[in-house]
């Protein structure tokens, strides 16, 4: 298991809407992942779930606070050290993000071309062996046009661990997937953070079938995190905004199903 962290210190972001109208979506955030785990993001409509992933990856900067990656400061990087940084993360966004000029084995391939010195042998090598993983054989010369969208998001996952990265994000990975489909990608993402060892952050909306594969939670309202050591934890809170929150999206009872992450 990776003992990789991140870590924000009383990270503030507000956007303005208009100069008398300033909208805060981190107000003084404090959490630290699980190394080697799985924390989901919760939280309404444009409280500032992605806002965190953009921030983590150097692509937005905080008004103040620290944003610690592995111990380093990305909030203060420049280009080089934050580029240096990237190669570290795997992203798979809520669309994908496939090139849909270029075929299954060239978008999966992309990375090792882009940002390693092996061999057009050693590519092929590797990314045949992740199609077969993925369940793709047989795929490789379709493009993104051509396949379903549970098989886009088993190749966006697959370009993503292509590098081996210490961490994953996952941007509502499985929006515009019916419940089988996305019940599906939900135990691959299991099965690979348990064979890659990564830590991995979940911004998702698919509460609470999402918080079966949470080690931690984090739910997101105005501005504040609340953290969370597991999802039945939610339910006892006595803070009224998460027992409303609990209320509308899992139900007055909600019980994790461990089994149903693993079948």
């Amino acid at each position: 298991m990776s003992t990789s962290t991140i870590k924000f210190i009383d990270v503030y972001k507000t956007f303005a809407r208009n100069s008398s109208n300033p909208q805060t979506v981190l107000d003084g955030v404090n959490f630290e992942l699980k190394p080697g785990k799985t924390t989901v993001i919760a939280g309404g409509s444009g409280q500032g779930k992605s806002v965190s992933l953009k921030l983590i990856l150097g692509l937005m900067k905080p008004d103040s606070g620290q944003i610690l990656v592995d111990g380093k400061d990305v909030a203060q990087m420049g280009k080089k050290d934050l580029k240096e940084v990237r190669m570290n993360f795997g992203v798979l966004f809520q669309g994908s993000a496939l090139f849909d000029s270029l075929t299954v084995y060239e978008n999966v391939a992309l990375p090792l071309q882009e940002r390693t010195k092996a061999s057009s042998d050693e590519i092929r090598e590797r990314v045949t062996k992740s199609l077969a993983q993925f369940d793709l054989a047989g795929h490789e010369d379709k493009y993104p046009a051509q396949l379903s969208g549970g098989m886009k998001k088993r190749v966006g996952l697959a370009r993503a661990l292509q590098l081996q990265p210490k961490f994953m994000l996952f941007d509502e990975p499985t929006t515009g997937l019916d419940p089988a489909k996305s019940l599906e990608i939900y135990r691959l993402f299991y099965k690979t953070q348990q064979e890659f060892g990564y830590t991995s952050i979940i911004v998702s909306h698919d509460i609470p079938k999402i918080f079966n594969l949470a080690d931690q939670v984090i739910v997101l309202h105005q501005g504040k995190m609340s953290v969370f050591d597991s999802p039945e934890e939610i339910q006892w809170s006595e803070d009224p905004n998460i027992k409303s929150f609990v209320e509308m999206t899992m139900g007055h009872v909600y019980q994790s199903h461990e089994m149903e992450r693993i079948q």
